[in-house]
């Protein structure tokens, strides 16, 4: 690694790691915020191997968020014991299993969902296949509204409570901690916890990207009858992406649900969804760090307008409601960006471009 880049990784590391520490002493808020951020910042990196990468528009993408979450809600939670006399009878308490066990679990049933979706949509394309998404995902929604009859499993808009936090090696992560002499906060552990999953993700998208599978997810994107004709499996490597990208999703979810102590179906609305895409779309379809980028501003970008849609809303004597304000400042800013940068805020670089001035160099 050249002098100057491992100068830049540092510097950057070391701001990371104290980023927590340094927005705690003005409350939580702004820490939680930033978890927040990094939560849809994985959302958007497992969208991306769908969208970016295969070229597959899911407007559902929400679903598998949902699954993950309440996955995690049902086994680490007393909600089970309380609705079916078997589970109360063997644990009395709740299921409450390990993370060990949760979140792969999660991950593995996102991962099915995503292939469930996947199978019969492997003809479709476009807008059409963008509808079915869509319709998958307000079914998800539905579901979890009304499964709390005639067997409360997911106790319907009520949602599920009492969920445990992240435990693992004895460090609880629902209880904050002094590390000499400085306390750190429950939010500020859930950062790092959140970063180093976003650092893995990135990672593991970096090698699927240069892999002979992400070579097969652009084949495809580009052109799909001339990928199956170069003998690529376009039904398994269509498939492989959903799996994956809903995977991303179920552990997004399981975050979620511990950091939230509490999960209900309206934090999985159609808009989140959009929003979802609309950060891979913003940040720059296929490119890692624009889709980190878009996925940080508009993660940030309502909760920072809040202070702006106040003080507007005070200037026309409370006419105008600060949150239709905010989404209309949002909105705003998003088509200005997008007129702006048409191929995204950060977007990946034009290969055929790139050749030509190595070759003139």
């Amino acid at each position: 690694m050249k002098p100057n880049k491992l100068l830049t990784f540092l510097v950057v590391a070391a701001a990371l790691l104290v980023l927590p520490l340094v927005l705690q002493q003005g409350g939580n808020a702004w820490v939680r915020i930033v978890d927040m951020a990094l939560l849809y910042v994985l959302l958007a990196l497992g969208l991306n191997i769908v969208v970016g990468y295969a070229g597959l528009l899911d407007l559902g993408y929400v679903a598998f968020f949902a699954v993950g979450a309440y996955l995690f809600a049902l086994l680490g939670s007393p909600h089970l014991a309380g609705s079916f006399p078997a589970i109360a009878a063997a644990f009395p308490n709740g299921l409450h299993l390990p993370i060990w066990a949760t979140i792969p679990a999660a991950a593995a049933v996102a991962g099915l969902f995503g292939v469930a979706l996947g199978a019969p949509t492997l003809k479709l394309r476009g807008d059409y296949l963008a509808i079915v998404t869509l319709g998958f995902g307000e079914i998800i929604r539905v579901f979890l509204n009304n499964l709390d009859r005639p067997i409360n499993l997911t106790n319907g808009p009520k949602g599920i409570d009492q969920i445990d936090s992240i435990k693992f090696f004895g460090l609880d992560l629902g209880k904050a901690h002094e590390l000499f002499g400085f306390e750190i906060t429950t939010v500020s552990m859930y950062y790092y916890l959140f970063l180093v999953l976003v650092i893995i993700s990135v990672i593991i998208c970096h090698r699927l990207e240069n892999s002979r599978i992400g070579r097969a997810w652009m084949a495809i994107r580009e052109d799909e009858i001339a990928a199956k004709a170069m003998g690529i499996n376009t039904r398994n490597m269509k498939l492989l992406a959903f799996g994956m990208g809903a995977t991303f999703g179920g552990v997004s979810g399981s975050m979620f649900a511990a950091f939230q102590g509490f999960v209900s179906p309206e934090s999985f609305s159609l808009m989140e969804s959009i929003m979802i895409v609309a950060m891979v779309v913003l940040g720059g379809i296929g490119h890692l760090p624009g889709v980190i980028l878009g996925a940080l501003l508009l993660a940030a970008l309502p909760e920072v307008l809040r202070y702006v849609a106040g003080p507007l809303q005070a200037m026309t004597d409370g006419r105008l409601d600060s949150a239709i304000l905010r989404q209309l400042l949002i909105a705003l800013a998003m088509i200005t960006i997008m007129l702006m940068r048409p191929r995204g805020l950060w977007p990946s670089p034009e290969h055929g471009k790139s050749l030509v001035k190595s070759i003139k160099s």
